[in-house]
């Protein structure tokens, strides 16, 4: 079976997935009760697939998706402002056909890039539980064994130790003490991915200055390198 076929199949089973019982309560109750400024919307309401370039180098991955931005639209980082950061960012980087990201049918194409995040439904408050995320986990391993990524994109720290535990998982030799995480990490991992760490686009950071236009930039530029050395 082709990567593509293999992505495929694998979104199916993930938007089905019901095996979180809070999770599963509170997406489709943000479904029903819409926010005001998208009530004529037809949300989502399941968990979200990731989305990009079957043959993908750089993969992005976050937190999980957002209660009224990819719980509505069905794509991952898609009609909120975190994914507007993200996939201007990306655009200006030449990984993305154009630089909003609104809905499914919108046409944006990905170009040798990857979105996901290891926590397939909006949780409550943006934080699932240890059981949510360790529930979840067999779906991002999954998607990873797959995409077989040479650079990695951690967005904040969820996503850093997700994907750390996927590695050690995979049988990786990661370096010890793990490193902390820190904006502009990067991380080779032997015969593995290279890891770099980026703060998450949330409104949190970017509202603050925290998080930068130019910083993210960089962090794609160096992406986009990286992708094309190893």
């Amino acid at each position: 079976m082709s990567a593509v076929d293999e992505l495929a199949l694998l979104a199916e089973e993930i938007a089905g997935c019901r095996r979180c019982p809070r999770l599963v309560e509170w997406r489709e109750r943000v479904a029903a009760d819409k926010r005001a400024a998208f009530v004529d919307d037809e949300y989502w309401g399941r968990p979200v697939p990731g989305f990009g370039d079957p043959q993908a180098g750089v993969v992005v991955v976050g937190l999980a998706p957002a209660a009224h931005g990819a719980n509505r639209t069905g794509r991952m980082f898609t009609g909120d402002r975190s994914g507007d950061w993200l996939y201007r960012a990306m655009w200006r980087a030449g990984l993305a056909s154009q630089p909003e990201s609104s809905g499914r049918d919108d046409g944006l194409t990905l170009f040798g890039a990857w979105v996901t995040a290891p926590v397939r439904c909006a949780p409550p408050q943006n934080k699932p539980t240890v059981d949510e995320r360790d529930t979840c986990a067999a779906w991002f391993g999954r998607e990873l064994d797959i995409l077989e990524p040479v650079v990695l994109v951690a967005l904040g720290d969820f996503a850093y130790r997700s994907i750390w535990r996927y590695l050690g998982a995979a049988g990786h030799d990661l370096p010890r003490p793990r490193p902390r995480f820190a904006f502009g990490l990067e991380v080779a991992v032997p015969n593995g991915p290279v890891i770099l760490a980026s703060f998450h686009p949330s409104q949190q950071n970017t509202f603050t200055g925290r998080l930068t236009e130019d910083m993210l930039d960089a962090v794609f530029a160096r992406a986009k390198v990286l992708s094309t050395e190893y």
